[in-house]
């Protein structure tokens, strides 16, 4: 049987490069993954990313709904029709603003008899661990119903700020195992069973907040993408996809995570809609968009 795998974890904590190890993990040891990416509008962009990887025919990108509620029925049917494999996995990467408890309530509900009951890992950002202020009930209702909680950021922490993060952890969910990345065994993951802690429920309005996006046109150069993600406002907690600089020959990706940090790399391929921007969070208004795009060209 078939496992599956759900990634949850908030904005920026760090579940993509999570679902990028266990990629490579997998692949080497000769698994033949399957990856669903969700997010609020675009996810194609990030899935594009992984091609490298996984062929692209082997990756599903699902955009503009979320899949802990209105978007279930279809990430159910995109499970229900991955192809049987010899070694087969699928790793489902979830939007960082997932219901995580409603997700693993609402997901194992008539899925082919062909795969395990799907099992839950959570992401949790230790530098940021409830510093989210109105959104803290929904970062701690992530982990509830996680069988495995991964810690990242750990080397920007000190010792004691790790001890407390973790101890907060045990209290909400006991049950789950408490890791860093370096010590996952993948061969183990498959084995993992559902968790049996009982999760508090989620007043669901807090899982879903605005987005947008805008195309970007060729920017002059790379500082224009520091000054476009430092005027948006902070309540926009992600701002992210990939341009052209000019004289560049190939895109470039980038992202402000929720605690301000711009990270910028090279993007790989051509996006299939174009240069575009992103947000997440409220603020995200297309007019807001524009301007920053206008005044960092003009600046």
């Amino acid at each position: 049987m078939e496992a599956i795998i759900t990634i949850v974890g908030f904005l920026g904590a760090g579940k993509t490069t999570l679902l990028k190890y266990l990629l490579n993990n997998y692949i080497e040891k000769g698994w033949d993954p399957f990856v669903i990416l969700n997010d609020y509008e675009n996810a194609g962009i990030d899935a594009q990313q992984l091609t490298n990887k996984v062929d692209l025919k082997s990756i599903k990108a699902l955009s503009g709904s979320c899949i802990c509620c209105s978007g279930i029925v279809e990430l159910r049917n995109t499970v229900n029709r991955i192809p049987e494999r010899t070694n087969g996995i699928t790793l489902i990467e979830a939007n960082g603003t997932s219901d995580a408890c409603s997700l693993m309530e609402f997901l194992g509900v008539g899925l082919d008899d062909r795969f395990l009951p799907p099992i839950q890992i959570s992401v949790v950002d230790v530098k940021n661990w409830q510093k989210r202020e109105e959104y803290n009930d929904l970062e701690s209702n992530q982990i509830q119903v996680s069988s495995l909680i991964i810690l990242t950021h750990t080397k920007k922490t000190h010792e004691n700020r790790q001890k407390l993060v973790v101890k907060e952890l045990k209290t909400l969910n006991p049950f789950a195992q408490i890791l860093t990345m370096d010590a996952i065994d993948i061969s183990f993951l498959p084995q993992l069973l559902p968790s049996k802690n009982n999760a508090q429920k989620l007043d669901h309005q807090k899982a879903h907040w605005a987005s947008c996006s805008t195309d970007l046109p060729i920017l002059p150069n790379i500082k224009c993408i520091h000054k476009i993600c430092n005027m948006l406002p902070k309540s926009i907690l992600r701002v992210k996809d990939c341009t052209k600089i000019k004289q560049e020959k190939e895109y470039t990706y980038f992202e402000r995570t929720p605690d301000g940090e711009i990270h910028i790399r090279p993007f790989n391929g051509t996006p299939i809609t174009g240069s575009k921007l992103l947000t997440i969070g409220p603020g995200s208004e297309p007019y807001i968009l524009k301007k920053a795009i206008k005044s960092s060209i003009d600046i």
